[in-house]
C-alpha cells in the first residue's frame, strides 16, 4: 500500500507533502522582505472570491440596484478575512490542514461522509469554472459551447506543467492572472465614469437592502462569498513556508505575515468584486436589459445603445479575457484542494493528473449533457451553475463550524494562539449567519 508504484497510496503525512516546508523565508530582515517571502498563498485563496460564479451576481447587482449593494460586498469581505485568518492559523500552529484536523476528531465513517460532501462542493465549484471557461472560449474564438466544454478537460495538462515549475512559480502565475483581471476592470470602470459620491454612499448600509428583490441579491452575494474549499486550501498552503515549527516566536511570525498576505490579497478580491458591481451600475443601471448571462454582458459592452458612448469591441474582448483568466486560476486551486481533502479525510492519495482528470471529467458530464440537450443555450448553463451552488451551501457549515471550534480551543491551539473571545464570537456569528443565509438561498431556489 505504501509502494510509490501503486496508483492509490496511503497518505497520512504533512499536508500537500510535495510543497510543505519548502519555501525559504529570511532570518530577520525588514518587514517588506518578510512580507514578500510569505506572499503567495493568499493569492491562491483570493481566487475563490472572484471566480466566474461570482461575476453574474456582482454585475447583475449593480445593473439592477445601482451602487446599493457595495455595503454587502464590504461585509462579505470582512467575514472572508476573519475565516481565512483562522484557516491559515490552524495550519501553521497545529501542522494539520482543516481536513486532517476534522478527521482526527471524528470517526472513520463520519470522515468518509464529510469527504464525499466536500468533494461534491469542489465539483460544484468546478462546474462554474467549466461553464465560464467554455463561454470565454466561445466569445474569444467562436468555439461552440459543446466543444469548449470538452476542451476544458485538457487544462489538466496545463496544471501538470505548472506543478513541475514549483509552488513559488504557481503563486506567481496566479498573481499575474489576478493582476490581468484587476487591470481589465479598472480600465473598463474608468471608461464608464461612475459617480464617486454614489460609490461612497453605496458602502453605507441602507434599509433598502432589506426589500425583497434587493435582499435576494444580497443573499446571493454573501452566500457565495466564503467557499468551503478555500478554508481547506488555506490551512494547507499556509504550511508551505520553511521555519522552525518548534520555535513559538517563529510560528507567531508565520501567523502574522501569512495574515498580512491573506488580507492584502482578499482586499484585491474585494476591489475586483466592487469593480464588477460598479461596472454594472455605471453602464447598465436603468437600461432594463436582461444581463443574466456572460454573453449578454459581452454583447452589452459593445452596444452603444446599452453601454453608451464608451461601448466598444475592445471592452467586450477584455471582459472575455478576464473571464478566461478567472477560470484558469480557479482550476489550479480546485486541484490542490481536492488533494488536501482526499488525503486529509480518507488518507488516500492518487497521482495529480488522475485527481484533476477525474474531478474535471465528473464536472464536465452534467455541463456537457446540458449543453447538448439545450443546443448550447447559455441560459440553461447558467441555471445549472446556480443549481450547483446547493452543494456549496451544504458543505459550508461542514467546514466553518469545525474551523471556529478548533481555532477557539486552547487544547488544540495552545494558550497563545487560540482565538481571543471577540474573534471567537465573531467567528461563531459569521458561521451562524452564513449558514442561515445559505439555507434561505436553497429554499429560494426551490
Amino acid at each position: 500500500m505504501s509502494n510509490d508504484n501503486n496508483f492509490v497510496r496511503y497518505a497520512n503525512g504533512p499536508s500537500l507533502e510535495e510543497i510543505n516546508d519548502t519555501v525559504d523565508i529570511p532570518e530577520g530582515g525588514s518587514f517588506w522582505k518578510n512580507l514578500l517571502a510569505f506572499s503567495g498563498p493568499g493569492a491562491l485563496v483570493a481566487v475563490g472570491y472572484m471566480d466566474p460564479g461570482n461575476w453574474i451576481t456582482s454585475i447583475g447587482g449593480g445593473a439592477q440596484y445601482g451602487y446599493l449593494l457595495l455595503s454587502v460586498i464590504l461585509l462579505s469581505n470582512f467575514i472572508a478575512m476573519l475565516l481565512q485568518y483562522m484557516a491559515a492559523k490552524l495550519g501553521i500552529v497545529t501542522g494539520m490542514d482543516l481536513a486532517q484536523a476534522t478527521r482526527k476528531h471524528t470517526s472513520r465513517k463520519l470522515g468518509f461522509i464529510l469527504w464525499i460532501v466536500t468533494e461534491l462542493a469542489i465539483m460544484a465549484t468546478d462546474i462554474a469554472e467549466v461553464i465560464g471557461g467554455a463561454i470565454a472560449l466561445n466569445l474569444l474564438f467562436g468555439i461552440p459551447i459543446v466543444y469548449g466544454v470538452i476542451l476544458t478537460v485538457f487544462d489538466v495538462f496545463l496544471l501538470l506543467f505548472l506543478m513541475k515549475l514549483g509552488f513559488r512559480k504557481i503563486e506567481a502565475i496566479v498573481i499575474t492572472l489576478i493582476t490581468v483581471i484587476l487591470i481589465v476592470f479598472i480600465y473598463e470602470v474608468a471608461l464608464a465614469n461612475p459617480s464617486f459620491a454614489a460609490i461612497m454612499h453605496g458602502f453605507v448600509p441602507q434599509k433598502q437592502v432589506l426589500h425583497k428583490g434587493e435582499l435576494t441579491m444580497a443573499l446571493g452575494i454573501v452566500g457565495a462569498t466564503v467557499m468551503p474549499h478555500n478554508l481547506y486550501l488555506h490551512s494547507a498552503i499556509a504550511q508551505s513556508r520553511k521555519y522552525d515549527r518548534n520555535d513559538e516566536e517563529k510560528v507567531a511570525k508565520a501567523v502574522r505575515f501569512t495574515t498580512w498576505d491573506s488580507n492584502i490579497q482578499l482586499t484585491v478580491a474585494f476591489v475586483i468584486n466592487c469593480l464588477l458591481l460598479i461596472l454594472g451600475a455605471a453602464m447598465f443601471f436603468g437600461t432594463k436589459e436582461d444581463l443574466g448571462t456572460f454573453t449578454a454582458l459581452y454583447d452589452a459592452l459593445q452596444d452603444k445603445n446599452i453601454a453608451g458612448s464608451v461601448a466598444s469591441p475592445l471592452l467586450s474582448t477584455l471582459f472575455a479575457v478576464a473571464l478566461l483568466a478567472s477560470g484558469q486560476n480557479s482550476t489550479i486551486t480546485g486541484t490542490l484542494t481536492g488533494q488536501v481533502v482526499m488525503e486529509g479525510f480518507v488518507h488516500m492519495r492518487i497521482p495529480t493528473w488522475a485527481r484533476r482528470l477525474i474531478t474535471r471529467a465528473i464536472s464536465v458530464i452534467p455541463v456537457l449533457a446540458c449543453a447538448i440537450y439545450f443546443n448550447g443555450r447559455e441560459t440553461a448553463l447558467d441555471d445549472l451553475m446556480v443549481s450547483s451552488q446547493v452543494f456549496l451551501s451544504i458543505a459550508l457549515p461542514v467546514s466553518m463550524v469545525p474551523l471556529v471550534y478548533f481555532t477557539s480551543s486552547e487544547k488544540i491551539m495552545g494558550k497563545r494562539f487560540k482565538n481571543k473571545p471577540i474573534i471567537a464570537a465573531l467567528g461563531w456569528l459569521s458561521a451562524i449567519v452564513l449558514t442561515i443565509l445559505n439555507i434561505q438561498l436553497i429554499i429560494g431556489m426551490f
